[in-house]
């Protein structure tokens, strides 16, 4: 007879793995044990069909189970009788992961709709193939008692559920029905309403123009019906966000095709069990008001992910709803309902079930059919990434930038990135980011470090963190320069060794201590050598022209007879077009920067599209939407000196183009193209310098559609490979995880 231990890794815990494992030892009339270790299943078999079970194991998992590593060692017999599901241990350190939030399946949404059902409109059914995990463990191995759920001990029926191997809710730590669960409630300001149904009653406000709050698996959504355009005003107003499209929940795949267009791979990503937000195009029939997705040819859709979507969509007559984050702009979402009932909100619909790890949605973006991640999160994380190459045995911290920020702790060849945290000059956001950390080491049980990696920037709170960290652990500190680890990210996606990056984005500290932002890099995983970039333009009053990036059109030109017409949107007109002047002759409060974010930003106010920036990104995302709408085909001329593409006779050819009468988004596109083409043309000069073929993209302009695919199409026809991420963030979202590879490679 054969005997068999074998350890498996990856999502295996809490994805009904154990009960899987038992069927299939049961078919094969095998005995022995199988359980949880820590971050790793332990599974003993003995029989004559051994080596069958090891052969199947991995082509018959459960819908979200995922095996990254199996080890099998033959053993000595022990003679067991029978086949058993033992209780957790904690004895082993390996790597492994928490599987993420993910929808609930279709067999428990038949439940909640069926009124023969006992979870018949119940907001909380999970089982063992859906439902939350990453939101509600406290530490691992994923039993209940790690968990939030552990508050709602489970009632006689789902506790036979529970212990039943062959019940799909066969240890589904978050089941529970409506006589043991967690339970909702609707609030009118500070005072509760006594109503059975709250759900309903929310359904009714939201019809009648209210502002709902939801408290839901991971954070909060503020709820407004996505066609009242009085309502979705009135939440601008209170959230003071004048500008910044909001994302919205559809009701079903076909209330969405009503107003946007979906290619099959986008169909395929909005429907799957992790349900991100998706960056769609309008369609013609778009029938929002503009104050939905104001100045944008796109919007944010995602599908109800949770039962109590469902059944809000199901108490209603509205097919779409605005869905956003619950957050004062840059702060962290709210999840305590303290905080909740006292929001902007008219009415608040909270349950009494903690929310242990906030997770915003997850975004993405197709860009020529190409996925992209704008903010990996809900659904995703913490599913961890593969580091493709040999690595040291160190253990890291790599903390990200200051925006849009994500953190990585990685271990072996394993690098776990964080849910989206945000923007660290908020004292809140930081706050969670420490909070986050401490949940993310308490999930994969690394607690000792040896080195904490960050940004270069030395004012960075993270970088200020850094230090900290590394007081605490004894550990080194590793600055990286900001472009090299989004260059890493991007190789590690493909597991290139080296290659030409064009790093084009807003603001990444440079080595030279200078802004920089539209950068070709020569990039290995050891070091990187900058070997051109954007034209090096002044920034008057710095962060100024980012917010007013009229200031910035003025120093890119230089002409102030010229930035005259432009005068409107300077906030003291010719008085502060006259200083500005003399602040860039002074040289007093001026900033360098090759950045191609505040290049695209000047081409917005060029336009006339856009003027100053309330969101990050705005002014770029509308010149992108402006361009989208072009008829004809300009051309505007690029030229390159010194290794440098020179922006301002870019810029000068734009305002004539638009100042000549042609159509501001013929400009707009002929200007992006030109950008695009220049960048791609020093890319490969410098790609036929070093003799590499492949060249890659990164940075947040690259979730601009156009310039991504002008850039890849003049790469690609002379004859070089073009390199884009496919499985990371194309902006600061991957910093962390190049930051946390490059320190696995020092």
């Amino acid at each position: 007879m054969k005997a068999r231990k074998i350890l498996t890794q990856g999502i295996v815990q809490g994805v009904g793995f154990r009960p899987y494992i038992y069927r299939l030892a049961t078919d094969l009339n095998l005995n022995g044990y199988v359980r949880n270790l820590g971050n790793v299943v332990e599974i003993i078999i003995e029989g004559e069909n051994a080596d069958l079970f090891i052969e199947r194991l991995p082509r018959e998992l459960p819908p979200i189970a995922k095996i990254d590593s199996i080890i099998v060692e033959e053993i000595s017999e022990n003679n067991y009788t029978d086949f058993k599901i033992l209780e957790s241990g904690d004895s082993y350190s390996g790597v492994s992961v928490i599987p993420p939030d993910i929808a609930i399946c279709d067999k428990c949404l038949e439940e909640i709709r069926n009124p023969k059902d006992r979870r018949f409109k119940y907001p909380f059914n999970a089982c063992t193939d859906c439902g939350p995990r990453f939101t509600v463990i406290e530490s691992v191995p994923y039993d209940r008692i790690r968990t939030s759920m552990d508050e709602f001990p489970l009632c006689d029926d789902c506790l036979i559920e529970y212990r039943e191997p062959l019940n799909r809710r066969y240890h589904g730590e978050a089941i529970c029905c409506g006589d043991c669960g967690p339970q909702m409630a609707i609030y009118e300001g500070q005072n509760k309403i006594d109503t059975n149904n709250p759900i309903g009653l929310g359904a009714e406000k939201l019809k009648e123009g209210k502002i709902l709050a939801i408290k839901g698996i991971g954070g909060t959504h503020l709820v407004v019906d996505a066609y009242n355009d009085e309502a979705i005003k009135e939440l601008r107003n209170r959230l003071n966000r004048p500008n910044q499209a909001f994302a919205v929940m559809a009701k079903d795949l076909k209330s969405v095709q009503n107003y946007a267009e979906l290619s099959e791979k986008e169909i395929e990503t909005i429907t799957s069990n992790k349900r991100p937000i998706v960056i769609l195009k309008k369609n013609d029939y778009y029938p929002f008001p503009d104050s939905l997705s104001p100045g944008l040819h796109n919007i944010g859709v995602m599908l109800p992910y949770s039962p109590m979507h469902y059944l809000l969509f199901d108490e209603g007559d509205i097919d779409t709803y605005v869905m956003t984050s619950a957050n004062i702009p840059g702060e962290p979402m709210m999840i305590k309902n303290e905080e909740i009932i006292g929001g902007v909100n008219d009415y608040s619909l909270v349950h009494n079930r903690k929310i242990l790890n906030r997770c915003d949605d997850s975004v993405i973006r197709f860009r020529n059919n190409e996925l992209s991640f704008i903010r990996r999160s809900r659904g995703y994380t913490p599913e961890p990434y593969t580091i493709n190459y040999e690595v040291n045995d160190s253990k890291v911290i790599a903390l990200g930038p200051e925006l849009d920020v994500t953190f990585s702790i990685a271990k072996d060849n394993i690098a776990y990135p964080s849910q989206h945290i945000g923007n660290t000059n908020k004292p809140k956001t930081l706050t969670f980011l420490k909070q986050a950390l401490e949940n993310m080491q308490r999930i994969t049980k690394i607690n000792e470090f040896d080195v904490i990696a960050c940004d270069m920037h030395p004012h960075f709170f993270t970088t200020r963190m850094a230090y900290e960290l590394a007081e605490k652990y004894d550990a080194k500190v590793l600055p990286v320069q900001h472009h090299h680890a989004h260059s890493v990210a991007l190789a590690n996606d493909h597991g290139l060794e080296e290659m030409i990056v064009i790093a084009a984005d807003g603001v990444g500290y440079g080595s030279d201590g200078t802004s920089w932002g539209g950068e070709i890099l020569y990039t290995n995983i050891n070091s990187f050598d900058r070997l051109a970039h954007l034209q090096s333009q002044l920034m008057p009053g710095g962060d100024m022209a980012t917010k007013y990036p009229a200031r910035m059109l003025a120093s890119i030109l230089n002409d102030e007879k010229l930035i005259r017409k432009y005068s409107k949107y300077f906030k003291y007109g010719e008085t502060e077009i006259k200083n500005i002047f003399k602040q860039l002759a002074s040289g007093i409060n001026v900033g360098k920067t090759t950045s191609t974010g505040r290049v695209l930003d000047s081409m917005a106010v060029a336009l006339e599209v856009a003027h100053v920036r309330t969101y990050e990104g705005e002014c770029s995302m509308k010149l992108e939407s402006c361009a989208y709408y072009a008829t004809n085909d300009l051309e505007i001329p690029f030229i390159i000196e010194d290794n440098a593409l020179n922006t301002t006779e870019i810029l000068k050819e734009v305002v004539k183009l638009y100042q000549n009468g042609e159509k501001k988004a013929d400009v707009a596109r002929a200007g992006q193209n030109a950008v695009a083409k220049g960048l791609a043309e020093l890319a490969i000069r410098a790609a036929d310098k070093k003799c590499i073929e492949e060249i890659g993209a990164t940075g947040g302009v690259f979730y601009n559609e156009a310039i991504t695919d002008t850039v890849k199409n003049h790469i690609i026809d002379n004859g070089y490979e073009f390199i884009q991420h496919t499985n990371t963030c194309a902006g600061d979202g991957s910093v962390s995880l190049g930051q946390a590879i490059i320190a696995k490679k020092i």
